[in-house]
């Protein structure tokens, strides 16, 4: 009897094209609707703050900015392990996305009720268990909805997809603020939110995927799904530590340059509109060779791509402190979202790869958790290394990519030999 995974991977001419499950396209479609909603947020944040009261922070309004943003993370990384592990013990993914979209969509429509500082430290909480909750949930359903002949395509185009959103959101943002007021964008916001959980409940069919789960047991024949601890020794392979270096080197790397658009506008006469587009190459370049990249991964292996991307990654980054001219920073930052796109969908596909069944959850929180982690320090490296020299954080940024690639290449093994690529391309014809 057909499985309902097979029949899934089968429907629809444009699943087929692209290597993908109707699972992975409704998920990544979502992704991209509540990533439009959330990044809405990132021009509109650093307005909202100037014009509330803080009776109980009396700092300066670019600290304020900066304990917002990194109390969203904090609270963020520290749940998405606990939500990925009870995910896994409860053996559902969807509840937990559902519930995750609908925090983050209540969350920025509880924007327009703020009225001091206070309250979008509360607010900003309630979105970050939002992201906790959906974010990984997201990933261990793609992973166990896919094989690892189709994982690196599907990471490719969720990655993709969310990539469109968080490009269009924030200059979305502005225009709606602009021309309509905050609350409006605000609203929009959590209506794109609402969109993705409306995508998700209807287009993502989890109970097929938890029959075939269930046909993996031992009574029907399969191995018996192994879900380890929160705290199981297991979980932190070589192979997990290694890709969650990776992941976390990258995310320091990439995010450096965030944290120094004052001293790159004053170094090379920047405006504020040139500093921009420099700092969207990555993405427009990410944009164009994920999905490729990510496939490429289920053709030749993971680890080449890993490897290669982290190399890449640091000579591109150490370019953008070496930069005597904008084309050269929009140069060097484009390379690293090549860079960047051979190292994400290849390693969050290789996550999946080695995550034992029923696990999935967990491991992908981690891979989350490292790239938050990463996304968090690089700013802070690059603000305190700048005061020695304009030129050390990148190249710390760059040097810490290195060893990374040399711990990837040592210690996790590969999980696609080049015959699976060539059977399956055989399947396919």
């Amino acid at each position: 009897m057909q499985t309902q995974i097979t029949k899934q991977r089968n429907q629809g001419a444009l699943a087929e094209r692209l290597g993908v499950n109707r699972v992975v396209l409704a998920l990544s479609i979502a992704r991209m609707a509540d990533g439009l909603g959330n990044s809405i947020l990132v021009v509109i944040i650093p307005l909202y703050v100037a014009r509330l009261p803080s009776p109980l922070f009396d700092l300066p309004e670019s600290v304020l900015i900066g304990i917002l943003i990194s109390w969203f993370g904090v609270v963020n990384t520290v749940l998405q392990p606990l939500m990925g592990s009870i995910s896994d013990r409860m053996g559902k993914r969807k509840p937990f996305i559902l519930i995750g979209l609908f925090l983050m969509a209540v969350g920025t429509l509880a924007f327009i009720f703020a009225g001091r500082f206070t309250d979008l430290v509360l607010i900003r909480a309630l979105q970050a268990v939002g992201v906790a909750m959906s974010i990984p949930t997201s990933l261990a359903l793609m992973a166990a909805s896919t094989t690892k002949e189709t994982r690196g395509s599907a990471m490719g185009v969720w990655g993709t997809l969310r990539m469109i959103g968080f490009a269009i959101g924030p200059m979305l943002g502005g225009f709606i603020e602009v021309n309509w007021g905050f609350n409006v964008a605000f609203v929009v916001g959590a209506g794109l939110v609402f969109l993705s959980l409306i995508l998700v409940q209807f287009w993502v069919d989890e109970k097929g995927l938890l029959e075939d789960i269930e046909a993996a047991q031992p009574e029907n024949g399969g191995p018996k799904p192994d879900v380890p601890g929160f705290f199981d020794r297991r979980m932190w392979s070589g192979d997990l530590f290694g890709l969650a270096a990776a992941i976390f080197a990258m995310a320091i790397a990439f995010s450096l340059m965030a944290a120094l658009e004052n001293e790159f506008n004053a170094r090379l006469g920047l405006s504020t509109i040139a500093f921009g587009i420099a700092y969207s190459s990555m993405t427009i370049s990410r944009l164009f060779v994920q999905f490729p990249l990510g496939r490429m991964s289920d053709r030749i292996g993971r680890k080449p791509l890993i490897v290669t991307g982290l190399v890449l990654m640091a000579p591109a980054t150490l370019a953008l402190g070496l930069a005597a001219a904008n084309w050269q920073l929009v140069a060097g930052r484009a390379f690293q979202g090549i860079a960047a796109a051979a190292i994400g969908p290849a390693a969050m596909a290789m996550t999946g790869d080695i995550s034992p069944v029923g696990g999935e959850g967990r491991q992908m929180s981690i891979m989350t958790m490292s790239f938050f982690v990463g996304t968090a320090l690089g700013p802070l490296i690059a603000g305190t290394l700048v005061l020695h020299s304009f030129v050390l954080p990148f190249l710390v940024g760059g040097l810490i990519c290195l060893p990374c690639a040399w711990l990837v290449s040592r210690y996790v093994k590969e999980t696609i030999e080049r015959k699976d690529a060539a059977e399956s391309e055989f399947i396919e014809a």
